[in-house]
């Protein structure tokens, strides 16, 4: 890889990371596509690291008020009936069974889960769940009405973005649609739901890199990581005022046309799975 496919990269993954589309399955289309070599897992995991630094600076205040109001909670009994001591929780909880599900399923979303086929599929799939989500959704509930049981729902639909092309905004954003939860406050809880699960993958594939010394030559994978965090901070702000006048249907059509697209490409043999 050299740097300007870094810079490509980068910017597939800054766009796609947090809009319901799946980055990890963008990050293997479009190498394919633009006749690439497959970047492999551990890139993917590694530049996602800068799109969540850019979650981290969007969302700084919500993060430290959620912190220190857990860090109060633990002893303070009136800290613990504030709203940020119970978000801080459900950022905690919601991790659990992604964390679990990626140790238990790492060797096939690192193999055979990265095939185009199933990503064609996944797109297909999940864009239609997110449509029928939609058609259902009442959006009768915001941030304070959510409840643990709604976070654990989420946290569990979280595990599919495990397969590239589900989307982890798409699984969660989706599933708070079906609980009732308001557009705006399923996306904000997608953006802060992962940051810990990608910031965890991100770290081990970069450890894991170094000592294995998988990866050559760096300079591509910084580019593209720093290159993923300017992109991506603007599409979290841009994201974010969409939802709060639109419905996520435009999202829903380019799933199913790309996905469309590419088993269309793939049963003419036009590309490889």
């Amino acid at each position: 890889m050299n740097v300007f496919q870094g810079v490509v990269l980068g910017v597939v993954e800054g766009v796609t990371e947090f809009l319901p589309v799946s980055s990890t399955g963008h990050l293997k289309i479009a190498p394919k596509l633009l006749g690439w070599d497959d970047p492999g897992a551990a890139f993917s995991a590694i530049i996602q690291v800068g799109a969540i630094v850019a979650v981290l600076i969007y969302f700084r205040k919500d993060l430290w008020n959620f912190a220190t109001a857990w860090v109060r909670g633990l002893n303070d009994p009136v800290a613990r009936q504030t709203l940020d001591y119970r978000m801080a929780w459900y950022v905690i909880v919601a991790t659990i069974p992604i964390g679990l599900a990626g140790l238990l399923f790492q060797h096939a979303i690192e193999g055979p889960l990265r095939s185009l086929w199933v990503i064609a599929s996944a797109l297909i799939g999940v864009g239609l769940v997110l449509a029928w989500a939609e058609h259902l959704a009442t959006q009768e509930r915001g941030e304070k009405d959510v409840r643990m049981r709604d976070i654990v729902v989420i946290g569990v639909a979280q595990c599919f973005a495990l397969i590239p092309g589900v989307s982890r905004s798409g699984a969660t954003i989706s599933s708070g649609l079906f609980l009732g939860i308001d557009r705006v406050t399923a996306t904000r809880f997608s953006f802060l739901l992962s940051i810990p699960a990608i910031t965890a993958a991100g770290l081990l594939e970069t450890f894991k890199s170094i000592k294995d010394h998988s990866i050559h030559d760096w300079t591509p994978t910084i580019v593209a990581t720093v290159v993923s965090f300017f992109v991506a901070y603007a599409s979290i702000a841009w994201l974010l005022r969409y939802v709060s006048k639109h419905s996520t249907m435009l999202f829903v059509v380019y799933r199913v046309a790309m996905g469309l697209l590419l088993l269309g490409l793939l049963s003419a043999n036009v590309i490889s799975s």
